[in-house]
């Protein structure tokens, strides 16, 4: 008529209640983890949606636009908001420095095309930084959460046998149930890092494809300005916004 005291004595509750200090920083890390992993996850699903809007937005508007002189105004009106209006913003304003060249610094040297060429890459570079972020973290969360997990449960069932063989008994009954409980860890490692992985792997191929396509707009952008592509100036009063690459 004991056992089934036990039994109901068991479980996470029952768990929290035996762990030491060890164990409980152990679950304030796991904790911390599960948090920063759902953070990333909601902040950059919610980012990626917003900038895949934003950049069909611009690709339609950009592609119906009759020259790059309305999406020069367009961008400095609107602004940038993802990675294809950003990259075109650093072509255009290359086109405005590279005419405005005084030719004492380093960063002006070149011809305009590989004046064009640093500063789409430039711009490429910085979204790859920008849509990278978080994935370090999610990563080290991935493969560490699980050894963390196994190293509570470890301690877990060090402090369980050395409670059975203080007690003296050494059924099943007084076995099973605290190592058991032990094994909550490894559980609660693997729960933090299967989100995470799953995270990391789908946000990495999104990435690839954003940036597979922003690479293919960066050869058409170049094409186009590279060329001789004529970008008239508007007029207002911020002064000139870009000009064209080539002089004709």
């Amino acid at each position: 008529m004991e056992t089934p005291d036990v039994q109901v004595q068991l479980g996470f509750a029952h768990f929290l209640a035996q762990t030491d200090g060890l164990a409980r920083f152990l679950l304030l890390v796991l904790l911390a983890m599960s948090v920063i992993t759902w953070y990333l996850i909601a902040t950059k699903t919610l980012a990626n949606w917003r900038m895949r809007k934003s950049a069909s937005a611009f690709l339609a508007r950009f592609w119906d636009a009759p020259g790059l002189a309305p999406v020069a105004e367009h961008l400095r009106t609107a602004g940038v908001h993802d990675p294809f209006s950003h990259m075109t913003h650093h072509g255009l304003q290359a086109a405005e420095q590279y005419r405005n060249k005084t030719g004492q610094r380093l960063i002006e040297s070149g011809s305009a095309d590989e004046f064009l060429t640093r500063a789409l890459r430039r711009a490429i570079e910085q979204d790859t930084a920008r849509l990278e972020y978080g994935h370090t973290m999610l990563a080290s969360i991935a493969s560490s959460a699980p050894f963390v997990g196994l190293f509570g449960t470890v301690w877990g069932i060090y402090h369980a046998l050395v409670n059975i063989g203080m007690s003296g008994s050494g059924s099943l009954d007084q076995v099973a149930g605290p190592v058991g409980e032990a094994l909550i860890m490894t559980a609660l490692g693997l729960a933090v890092a299967i989100p995470a992985v799953l995270a990391y792997n789908f946000f990495n191929r999104s990435n690839r494809m954003v940036l597979t396509e922003l690479d293919g707009f960066a050869h058409d952008l170049f094409a186009f300005m590279s060329t001789g592509a004529k970008v008239q100036t508007p007029v207002s009063k911020s002064g000139p916004i870009v000009l064209k690459v080539k002089e004709a």
